[in-house]
């Protein structure tokens, strides 16, 4: 399986457009590992903020030594640093998130699929009345009963994501489950968490590889309008929503690098995955394979 996502991936031909966003996610996932490194601030430490130096112009001279690039928010803290650390907290959030959703959705659907009956009838009811809700307001829900904090929006988002594999991963087990080398694992009588971790769970697992890259791009888009809500990650770690939101109620007086550039550098990350992510999912189709 790994070498066909592989020679799938490098039959792909690749346009200006992707290879920008390429470059681009690859540009983030390494300014978010070395943000301690590279960052002038920690917004983190209120010792290296000063807050005589609130909502200064991008260009201003810092008395911390440094420049503010792109100017400091309401709070005093360099936007360039509260972008990069803020990046950590989306792309370790999002990424989380999502891979752990897979695995709980992809199990739930393979274990309907396998077991059917009363199992599948309950976990699909459940799978169709999550999907008949919008997923920000799951995940509001979510986010309200269990409180702030990192922790507890990723389970958040595990909550609202689940079930989109679940359902995909049902429809493939399906006619796994009724293949013959099921019929001869049951024939042998192998325990059954055997048979759907080590057989069907396996061959199920193509549609998640595709979905999990643009899944991972809503998870983002969903922590930073949870965060932007004031319902995300606690106002002490700073992420690109709550970013934004700091500078909101300062748009009309003029000072908008406060939610201009955490908004731009929120755009091009939400946009990269998802080309990327698409750009996975045609290359995994085997429809595209075909003609």
């Amino acid at each position: 399986m790994k070498a066909q996502i592989l020679r799938a991936l490098q039959k792909r031909p690749h346009g200006p457009a992707l290879t920008a966003s390429k470059v681009l996610l690859a540009s983030y996932i390494l300014l978010a590992i070395a943000a301690p490194v590279i960052a002038p601030q920690n917004p983190y430490d209120p010792l290296q903020i000063y807050g005589w130096e609130a909502s200064s112009r991008p260009g201003t001279p810092g008395s911390g030594g440094y420049l503010y690039l792109l100017g400091t928010d309401g709070l005093g803290r360099d936007i360039v640093s509260t972008i990069l650390y803020g990046l950590r907290i989306s792309l370790v959030v999002s990424v989380t998130s999502a891979a752990i959703a897979a695995l709980i959705g992809l199990t739930a659907g393979v274990s309907a699929a396998y077991f059917g009956k009363w199992v599948d009838v309950a976990i699909m009811r459940l799978v169709d009345l999550q999907l008949s809700l919008p997923t920000i307001l799951i995940a509001l829900i979510a986010i309200v009963t269990l409180g702030p904090g990192i922790d507890r929006i990723i389970l958040a988002l595990i909550i609202a994501q689940w079930a989109t594999y679940a359902r995909i991963a049902r429809g493939v087990a399906l006619s796994e489950a009724n293949k013959p080398y099921t019929d001869a694992a049951r024939l042998m009588r192998l325990p059954t968490s055997r048979i759907i971790f080590r057989h069907l769970l396996p061959n199920s697992i193509a549609p998640a590889v595709t979905l999990i890259p643009i899944e991972v791009g809503h998870a983002v888009a969903l922590e930073a309008t949870l965060s932007f809500l004031g319902l995300g990650v606690p106002i002490d770690k700073p992420s690109l929503g709550s970013a934004v939101a700091s500078g909101f109620q300062y748009l009309l007086t003029g000072q908008y690098w406060i939610s201009l550039f955490p908004g731009l550098a929120l755009f091009g990350l939400i946009a990269s995955i998802n080309l990327v992510g698409e750009d996975v999912r045609r290359s995994l189709d085997p429809r595209n394979h075909s003609r």
